[in-house]
């Protein structure tokens, strides 16, 4: 089991530096036994593929479709990729599913269980700073523009409150939390999962300041040219992850209860946001 279990981990970290190097091209017609699965790059690359390498095999094997990891080496760069279509499913931020399923057709089939999203601010747990205003006129970190709830969502709380920040973005939650633990910086943007995932002594070193509303989480989408079936059966098989042993505990590195069935609709909390920034990929 735990040379099976390494082989796992192994193809995962393979398959994302291959998603990283090679940037798939766009095909015309999905190929019913193999499918590209992009997961939006909020930690490394290969910490990524160490949590989802072997939970996309366990959904391969109970779906009968084969699922190609894939990410990208920064947030910009998958969002890039999204614009073009190029993931035939994709693991996505609520921000980018609004804007994705309206310029390249992505159409939400998934969500992950019992969960609404929310931003969180995280400070050094010895840090004077006890309340948001407390960072007016800081530097305060963020994984990328675009990022919903880590980066969009405390940013909006700031101008709510009319507190001036200088916002920053690095690459990563994990970047942002690795600089604020470090000393690097006097806060940054995150959320719980990843937080609750992040290395032990990054988050021992860590506490949370305060925390945005909540909306609905992270969208599994797929593309328009992804046949029917082929969805139906791989959604059946992401349920069932929930409710077994094995699933169970190929979701817990992700912090999943489990996936549960979406609708395009469930969005619309996002879309009554009205955040204007559809300009960055394009209005179509």
């Amino acid at each position: 089991m735990k040379y099976r279990a390494h082989l796992l981990r192994l193809v995962g970290v393979v398959s994302s530096v291959i998603g990283l190097l090679a940037v798939p091209a766009v095909h015309a017609q999905t190929d019913q036994k193999s499918l590209t699965f992009g997961v939006v790059p909020q930690q490394s690359a290969t910490r990524i593929a160490e949590e989802w390498g072997p939970l996309l095999a366990e959904i391969s094997r109970r779906s009968n479709v084969l699922l190609v990891f894939k990410t990208a080496p920064s947030i910009p760069v998958f969002e890039e990729r999204l614009g073009r279509g190029e993931y035939d499913l994709s693991y996505m931020n609520p921000y980018h599913y609004v804007v994705f399923h309206s310029s390249a057709g992505y159409r939400a089939f998934a969500k992950e269980q019992d969960r609404k999203i929310k931003g969180i601010l995280v400070v050094k747990k010895d840090s004077p700073y006890r309340k948001p205003s407390d960072l007016a006129g800081k530097t305060v970190v963020f994984p990328a523009p675009a990022a919903f709830a880590a980066s969009i969502l405390p940013q909006a709380e700031f101008g709510r409150l009319k507190i001036p920040i200088e916002a920053k973005f690095v690459a990563s939650h994990d970047s942002v939390y690795r600089s604020v633990a470090s000393g690097l910086q006097e806060a940054g943007g995150g959320i719980y999962r990843t937080f609750e995932t992040a290395p032990v002594e990054v988050r021992d070193a860590l506490r949370v300041l305060t925390e945005t509303p909540a909306y609905t989480p992270h969208a599994f989408a797929a593309h328009p040219r992804v046949p029917a079936d082929v969805l139906t059966r791989v959604m059946a098989a992401m349920a069932s992850l929930g409710k077994d042993e094995v699933g169970q505990r190929l979701l817990a590195p992700l912090a999943f209860k489990g996936v549960a069935p979406a609708q395009d609709k469930d969005w619309n909390d996002i879309r009554a946001l009205d955040i204007d920034l559809l300009e960055r990929y394009g209005r179509q």
